[in-house]
């Protein structure tokens, strides 16, 4: 069954939590990235009270008050570029998306699965490079 991501937030970041517990991986001061989906004081309370610093991008919906909506704002664009970041992330997974063969994992193995991975990566970054001299002469 399908869900939003939003109903599965609090469970994968209480996985999240335990995993790095387990690990010895200390996230305090680490930022989150979400987006405007999961834009809630709930949401928000929940990454500080981890020691983390959420970095959720606005949304505005149902704020009328002007100044509260400058707040919000005005605090966002102070971690805007760590946003920006993730959203260059998103990107690159969207271009593995129109490689058909990494939509959907057909390999059994690993290493046959991460090779198609680095052949579409290594596509993208050649297209991207040589994109202005294909077809001159």
């Amino acid at each position: 069954m399908n869900h939003h991501d939003t109903a599965l937030f609090d469970e994968s970041f209480a996985h999240l939590l335990e995993l790095t517990d387990d690990l010895s991986i200390n996230l305090e001061e680490s930022y989150v990235t979400m987006d405007s989906g999961f834009c809630s004081f709930e949401n928000r309370a929940t990454v500080q009270q981890a020691g983390m610093i959420p970095v959720i991008k606005p949304n505005l919906r149902g704020l009328k008050n002007q100044e509260k909506i400058n707040q919000v704002l005005d605090e966002f664009e102070g971690r805007k570029h760590i946003y920006e970041k993730r959203y260059a992330i998103e990107r690159c997974f969207a271009w593995e998306d129109s490689y058909l063969k990494l939509v959907i994992r057909y390999e059994k193995l690993q290493s046959t699965f991460m090779g198609f991975r680095y052949l579409a990566y290594s596509m993208i970054n050649f297209r991207s490079i040589f994109k202005n001299n294909c077809g001159e002469t």
